[in-house]
């Protein structure tokens, strides 16, 4: 029962927020809302795009009541949300002035770091800042679930320097990493011919191109549909 209590109260703020951003999506009034529903996010470890976006566009609006620790946060959730490209969308809402604040440059080299699957850096990087990237729970899952991704679109088989370098995970907390994935994501582990232990992933069309269906590239509609309002 205790556990059902803040759910449901988590709930009741999205909802009140959705309602909200459905009559007046820019109004200025909602800042504070929005505002308190960004540390609803970080304490809920849930996430909101399209409200996080509303609130950056009426910060362009109302730039003196803009809270850079605010803005701060909503990017690092972006960020947790990659692949998708929610940080860029973001990013195209904050003003130079302030990407150019010391916490936002150390962010956009993060996710630049990121983009080119250079894990080993990013963590170097992160672990400097900590004081940005740990105000934010679940940040490190995130982020090894996104490396994970990234490894699964290239390797059939990954060795297990290569995914600890990318998850930064060694020893015996890696081995608990990998039990738990072989027991629950179909990782089947192997001994390597004088390169150690392999990780066999899961096939799909990346990395098993003879699964690959026949679709069309292109920008997903719902990518569009976000941009739009930006703009407008």
């Amino acid at each position: 029962m205790g556990r059902e209590v803040p759910q449901q109260q988590q709930q009741q703020v999205a909802l009140a927020v959705e309602q909200l951003l459905a009559v007046n999506p820019y109004n200025p009034d909602m800042l504070s809302d929005l505002e308190n529903y960004v540390n609803e996010q970080v304490s809920s470890q849930t996430y909101n795009l399209d409200a996080n976006l509303c609130l950056l566009r009426i910060y362009q609006f109302e730039p003196d009541r803009m809270s850079t620790q605010i803005v701060a946060r909503i990017l690092v959730k972006a960020l947790m949300a990659m692949p998708s490209p929610d940080f860029g969308l973001c990013l195209f809402l904050i003003p130079e002035r302030v990407q150019m604040e010391e916490q936002f440059k150390t962010l956009i080299v993060l996710s630049h770091y990121l983009e080119t699957g250079r894990f080993s850096q990013f963590w170097d990087e992160a672990s400097k800042n900590r004081h940005i990237v740990e105000a934010v729970p679940g940040f490190e899952h995130a982020i090894q679930a996104y490396a994970i991704h990234v490894l699964s679109l290239t390797y059939q088989r990954v060795p297990r320097s290569v995914l600890a370098e990318a998850i930064n995970i060694e020893g015996l907390s890696l081995d608990k990493f990998l039990e738990h994935h072989v027991a629950n994501s179909g990782w089947i582990l192997e001994k390597g011919h004088g390169r150690g232990q392999l990780i066999v992933l899961p096939q799909n069309e990346f990395n098993h191109p003879e699964l690959k269906k026949s679709t069309d590239d292109g920008i997903p509609l719902e990518h569009v549909a976000r941009i739009f309002p930006i703009l407008g």
